[in-house]
C-alpha cells in the first residue's frame, strides 16, 4: 500500500501534467483559429457574433436621445413623454390644464 506522502507526490505529478497538456492543447487550438480566420478573411468581430448594427443612413438617429414633447412655458421644464409625469405636469393637470397645452 502507497503511504500518503507518495500518494500526495503523484498527485502533484499528475496536476502538473494536467496543466502542462492543457497548455498544450489551448496552443494548438488558438493556432487553428488563427489559420482558418486567415484563411477565409475572419476578423474578432465575426467570430464574436457581436456584429457592429447596421445603420440606414441619415435615417437613423443617434441611440439614447429622445425628442421633447411636452414643455412648460412659465418655466421651459420640458418632458419627453417618456416614464412617469413630472410634478410641474401633474400639478398642471390637477389644475384643469389640459396635456395639449404642453406639446412641443
Amino acid at each position: 500500500m502507497s503511504s500518503l506522502q507518495d500518494l500526495l507526490a503523484q498527485r502533484a505529478e499528475i496536476e502538473k501534467k494536467i496543466v502542462e497538456v492543457q497548455r498544450e492543447e489551448r496552443a494548438a487550438a488558438i493556432a487553428k483559429v488563427r489559420a482558418l480566420m486567415s484563411e477565409f478573411g475572419l476578423t474578432a468581430t465575426d467570430v464574436s457574433g457581436k456584429a457592429p448594427a447596421a445603420r440606414s443612413g441619415a435615417a437613423a438617429k443617434p441611440a439614447g436621445k429622445v425628442a421633447i414633447k411636452y414643455r412648460n412655458a412659465a418655466t421651459g421644464e420640458t418632458w419627453t413623454g417618456r416614464g412617469l409625469q413630472p410634478k410641474w405636469l401633474k400639478a398642471a393637470l390637477a389644475a384643469g390644464a389640459k396635456i395639449e397645452e404642453f406639446t412641443v
